[in-house]
């Protein structure tokens, strides 16, 4: 479910009711924890965090004349998906996520290489997450970006 929101606030207004909470919480976790650079957009139909072109002039590889991308997070039809392109790319930071999500919720871990899911808004794990998006700065993911996908 990809949306045509122009604004992070018309992305949240325009999800079911029973998410908009949560999407909104999530939103605060991660703007809270975030390192400085980042910026939030609505990327790829979804809330995202982009490393800039005024900090990334060459953009994202595969679509120059799109920032960076870094994280996003949708709701989808039967889950909330948070993806996290550092996962993707640094396997320790996907290994410690892993290892750290079941201190953090009773659900069985349902992931892919950089998304994982949530069927119900009430098991976001928020304290998770705030962990997550601030162990890697602006800097440390285009190195980390620079050296996993750029030929």
């Amino acid at each position: 479910m990809t949306s045509q929101a122009i604004t992070v606030d018309q992305y949240i207004n325009e999800a079911p009711a029973d998410r908009r909470e949560a999407l909104q919480k999530l939103r605060k976790v991660i703007l809270e924890n975030l390192p400085e650079g980042f910026q939030e957009c609505i990327s790829y139909g979804m809330i995202g965090y982009v490393v800039p072109h005024s900090l990334y002039p060459s953009g994202y590889h595969c679509t120059p004349e799109l920032p960076l991308p870094f994280i996003s997070f949708a709701s989808q039809k039967n889950s909330i998906n948070f993806y996290h392109m550092g996962m993707y790319a640094n396997p320790e930071l996907y290994e410690w996520f892993v290892t750290e999500y079941p201190k953090h919720s009773k659900q069985k871990l349902d992931i892919g290489k950089s998304c994982f899911r949530i069927k119900k808004p009430e098991n976001i794990p928020f304290d998770l997450i705030g962990e997550l998006v601030s162990k890697v700065t602006v800097q440390e993911w285009i190195t980390t970006y620079e050296s996993a996908f750029k030929k």
